[in-house]
This record gives C-alpha cells, structure tokens and sequence, in this order.
C-alpha cells in the first residue's frame, strides 16, 4: 500500500507585475495557509517521507513553510520537471520515487495537478491553490501507480480548515 499526496502551492503574489511567473513569491494568505497545511498533515499523522516540489519560488516557499509547520525532518527535492508538468511528466515523476517511499508529497501547480488527481483517482476535483490530497494505491511500487487507478482518500482545502 502506498499514499500520493499532492499540493498546489499556496497563493501567490501578483504585486510585481513585471515578475517572472517563476520568481512570484507567496503573499501573505499564501504563507499562513503553507503553515497551515503543515499543520494538518501533522495532525491527520499523514507525514511524508519524500516532498518533491517544483523550483517555481512559490512552490519552494510553500514547501519550507509547510515544513517547518510539520516540525519533523523531511527529504525535500527540488524537481524542474514539475514547474507547469502535463500528467505524462507527472507520472514519469512519480514513476521514478523510490519503492522504499511509503508517503511522498508532491507540491507544484495547475493545470496539471487537477488533471494527475483525475487521472490517478477518476474523481474530478477543483483544487484551489494550497488544497492537499491524499490518494492510496494498492501497489508494491510506484512505477504501478502510472497504471493503475487510486482512491481519493480525501480532499482538504484551506478554507474548509480555517472554518473549523
């Protein structure tokens, strides 16, 4: 059995218009909700062993806030294939995980993150920015995942935590 847990980033900051869309960094919402997605994956007991992220700075920044929001040591990978990734170099991605990787965490952007939570689960899900979900495989390894269809275990979205 295996888990696959994917976040978009958390919001951006639009203030510099001249502002490589790479280079956009989070804005404040943006660094709270980081945190706070930290926080929970904490408390559901739902800790990667892996985070992969894109290199788009707020990709990055969502990773080390939610990070430090964990208060557990993490095995934090930069991969450039995951900036704006279509689902075939998402499933080239995560068919490369190691095997001995129970939890991974994947953390990049739209389009393709809704389209890889469809295509690993058949559920069709709006995910707004800073939305984290859980899917499970029963797989021995992850290059099964690319073949295979996953539940949709859960789907947290930011607003719906900061309610409760």
């Amino acid at each position: 059995m295996k888990t696959l847990l994917i976040l978009r980033h958390a919001k951006s900051s639009w203030k510099d218009a001249g502002l490589a869309d790479h280079e956009r960094p989070l804005n404040h919402r943006g660094r709270r909700t980081a945190r706070l997605m930290g926080r929970y994956m904490s408390a559901r007991k739902a800790l990667p062993d892996l985070i992969l992220s894109s290199t788009a700075l707020r990709a990055r920044e969502t990773a080390e806030l939610a990070i430090a929001a964990m208060r557990a040591p993490m095995d934090l990978r930069y991969d450039e294939r995951l900036y704006l990734a279509t689902v075939p170099t998402l499933l080239e991605v995560i068919s490369q995980i190691e095997d001995d990787r129970k939890r991974p965490l994947l953390i990049w952007h739209n389009p393709g993150l809704e389209d890889l939570v469809f295509r690993l689960s058949g559920k069709a899900r709006a995910v707004p920015t800073g939305a984290l979900a859980k899917i499970s495989f029963d797989i021995d390894r992850w290059s099964e995942a690319v073949r295979t269809s996953g539940v949709l275990d859960w789907l947290a979205k930011p607003r719906d935590l900061e309610e409760t």
